[in-house]
């Protein structure tokens, strides 16, 4: 049954009163599949997901409209999300995720053949055998349902991880075959604003594993003995919570080259503090994972780098052209616009990070609203607003490939072997 045109018109009437109503912007996305809106649909219910990822009605919606226009990637990112969800809180679908690493397999068209809880007592029910996370107090313990084909682009460095990380983990018979061994972690290094944790965060999504996130000042205490404490007891809850990804951000502030420490500086012994926890979790706990994070590998301990230790790096570059478009346009979404050439903004965009790019488009969106408080009429975001905003924003990068080149070109190890590569080609 078709709705009724005047039903619409209402629903986005009250929209105008009320746009953050995230029930009626829900509806209206519904209302519009059945009108066969589909770009009207997956608009209002990608609105929606900005702010509520996890809004099952949403995701459906956005899911059979996204099928329905072709966007098959789109499409399959939504049916991941969706899987994931509903696997919160089960180790089974977890440990199947992370054995088989396959998309789910909808039925008929759209999501029919997903299943979501209608009510709070089959939410309940269904969750009532699961295993919840563990309170923490240091640190951020999440569940990510986002997987690498969620990161716009970065093709070359998503290949890297694949190769390196993902398949061994993967693929144990094989690696055991090889000798091929999984102790260690992985570091991620590149300019600030890149997305380093994004993708550790979609890592672990893509194994199938929790993400223990830890920050400088979740480790680093005032008292004496206690930071070494804190790194105990992080990978501490890192264990009880396999399989995990571990991940420490600004690792170089927590790492610092002892070389450089006062022999009685504090710091010596956070530095072996952390390098006795990775031993231990190399040899005595498979299920964890360690990432990284830096912006300045060359001022990290080399006992840090050594093997068993974070002796894999992972270059993070600012996005390639198909990452640039994809930034965008997310952060595009759910926004008033007219003819915007995001392509082409996108060209004229090299060598700005993803915080760049969200802050063109926060630029142009400040240009638009203002004009629009001004007139009392909505006048959507249009290509001179990002024009405009290019005009006044430039590479937030540029410093620190200032520095990092002197380490690439006069390094001899090969360590930065690939920034060199990178740096030669800019100038090309």
């Amino acid at each position: 049954m078709v709705p009724d045109p005047s039903v619409l018109a209402a629903i986005r009437s009250a929209l105008e009163a009320n746009p953050e109503s995230v029930p009626l912007r829900t509806h209206l996305a519904q209302l519009l599949f059945e009108t066969s809106d589909h770009e009207g649909a997956l608009r209002e219910a990608a609105h929606v997901l900005t702010g509520t990822p996890d809004h099952l009605d949403a995701l459906r919606t956005a899911a059979d409209a996204a099928e329905s226009l072709g966007l098959q990637d789109r499409f399959e990112s939504y049916c991941r999300l969706l899987a994931g969800l509903e696997a919160v809180g089960d180790e089974a679908d977890f440990a199947h995720q992370d054995e088989a690493s396959q998309l789910p397999e909808p039925t008929g068209p759209g999501l029919a053949g997903v299943s979501v809880p209608e009510t709070a007592d089959d939410l309940l029910a269904e969750w009532s055998e699961s295993e919840a996370l563990i309170e923490v107090e240091i640190g951020n313990l999440t569940k990510p349902v986002m997987r690498l084909a969620d990161v716009g682009g970065m093709s070359d460095a998503k290949k890297r991880l694949e190769l390196s990380f993902l398949k061994p983990l993967r693929n144990p018979e094989i690696r055991a075959q090889f000798g091929k061994s999984m102790r260690g972690g992985l570091l991620l290094w590149g300019p600030p604003g890149c997305g380093k944790t994004f993708i550790a965060r979609a890592t672990a999504g893509e194994i199938g594993a929790k993400f223990y996130e830890i920050a400088l000042n979740d480790v680093l205490d005032m008292w004496v003995g206690s930071s070494e404490r804190n790194l105990h007891q992080i990978f501490e809850v890192a264990r009880a919570n396999q399989p995990c990804v571990l991940f420490f951000d600004e690792i170089d502030a927590i790492g610092q080259k002892r070389t450089n420490l006062g022999g009685g500086s504090a710091m010596r012994t956070i530095v072996n503090q952390l390098l006795a926890e990775m031993d231990g979790v190399s040899s005595d706990n498979d299920g964890v994972f360690i990432l990284a994070a830096t912006n300045h590998p060359w001022d990290i301990d080399g006992a840090l780098l050594r093997p068993g230790r974070f002796d894999r790096m992972l270059l993070v570059l600012p996005p390639d052209l198909a990452a640039r478009k994809a930034i965008l346009d997310l952060h595009l979404r759910g926004k008033p616009t007219e003819s915007l050439d995001t392509q082409k903004v996108a060209k004229q965009t090299d060598g700005f990070t993803g915080a760049d790019l969200a802050l063109v488009i926060e630029h142009a969106t400040e240009t638009a609203m203002d004009e629009s408080l001004e007139s009392g009429i909505v006048r959507p975001i249009m290509q001179r607003d990002l024009a405009d905003a290019l005009k006044q924003i430039r590479p937030s990068g540029r410093p620190w490939f200032d520095i990092a080149k002197n380490y690439a070109t006069y390094n001899t190890d090969g360590t930065y072997e690939e920034l060199r590569q990178y740096l030669n080609r800019k100038r090309r």
